[in-house]
């Protein structure tokens, strides 16, 4: 099998072969969404057997930022898990592989930076991205559990005064539907939100537009009267809820007690939906202190410590930061 498994890069839809698919982060629906945006690159890394047969897949995308600092353009690699493997397959065998293709194609993009993140073991491709130069950075995540207790057995007392405070002011939560005006406000708030943190890539209304009518996202927005105060983007995959993106008005005044508003109503539809767990794929750096990550502590899920890979195109600064982020 080692011998006979074949190793391909896939940069068009129309090029794929059939793949089965579970995790829509490494989906052919996600490949076709990313495609279809401004400013995004997927490319489909397949492993196949001797026969032609799919055995492994990994979606990858490249990211293209604009910054008011030089470079005004660059470009950044990104890759959420390590890809959906068959049964019977070395896992590690196989990733080992994948890393070296897509490294290579990253490299000749010249990307500034790449980013490997939520692994599903800390350990996971511990030796292959090492290999290939990669550093770690130790990272919280952070999981709620949903089928053992409802939310509400889970909330802080700070978490419920929030969501009380925002409740008792008039904001009202709801899920923004494709064509609507809170899609496209939600939008623009998460634009304003994330224009100054440059790891961030932000999704245009119109690749909110196709998510939400994929049937695997959902945009909450809370709202003061008729404007828009905070939004989420969750995404659903392999029975699980995954909070995308998260934002809120910083101009408003206590500003945690919408937000605190929308990530309860994210939980509760979660829960009745059926949904194991949520999962934060971004509870902030991995700073000491961190009020963002407190936040998302009080509504009650549980801190898993994992590996982010990151790799940039010198060796050196690579070196450096592997020494200041060794544990």
């Amino acid at each position: 099998m080692k011998e006979e498994v074949s190793i391909r890069l896939i940069s068009h839809e129309s090029d794929l072969p059939d793949i089965a698919s579970h995790n829509f982060f490494h989906s052919v629906d996600f490949f076709r969404i990313l495609e279809a945006t401004p400013m995004q690159e997927p490319c489909m890394a397949i492993a196949e057997d001797g026969t032609g047969h799919v055995v492994a897949h990994m979606l990858t995308t490249i990211f293209f930022h604009r910054s008011l600092l030089p470079p005004v353009v660059y470009l950044h690699g990104r890759v959420y898990g390590e890809g959906e493997y068959n049964e019977g397959i070395d896992k590690n065998l196989i990733f080992g592989r994948f890393l070296n293709a897509v490294t290579a194609r990253f490299n000749n993009r010249l990307c500034l930076y790449i980013e490997f993140s939520h692994l599903s073991t800390k350990m996971f491709g511990y030796e292959a991205f090492r290999a290939n130069g990669y550093f770690p950075i130790s990272w919280q995540e952070i999981h709620n559990s949903l089928h053992s207790l409802p939310p509400a057995d889970r909330l802080s007392k700070k978490a419920r005064h929030r969501i009380d405070r925002a409740q008792q002011s008039g904001s009202t939560a709801c899920v923004a539907q494709a064509s609507s005006n809170e899609l496209a406000d939600a939008a623009r708030l998460l634009r304003r939100h994330f224009r100054f943190k440059p790891r961030r890539t932000v999704p245009k209304i119109e690749e909110l537009r196709m998510l939400v009518k994929s049937g695997h996202s959902k945009v909450f927005v809370t709202k003061q009267g008729t404007k828009v105060v905070a939004t989420c983007v969750c995404i659903y995959s392999e029975g699980n809820a995954y909070i995308w993106y998260l934002a809120y008005n910083n101009k408003r005044r206590m500003a945690l007690s919408p937000m605190s508003h929308t990530v309860w109503t994210v939980l509760n539809d979660a829960h009745k939906t059926g949904y194991r767990h949520l999962y934060f794929l971004d509870a902030g750096l991995p700073f000491e202190h961190s009020s963002m990550r407190e936040f998302i502590l009080s509504f009650g899920g549980k801190p898993v410590t994992k590996y982010r890979w990151f790799r940039t195109p010198f060796a050196w600064l690579n070196r450096l930061f592997s020494w200041i982020y060794s544990e």
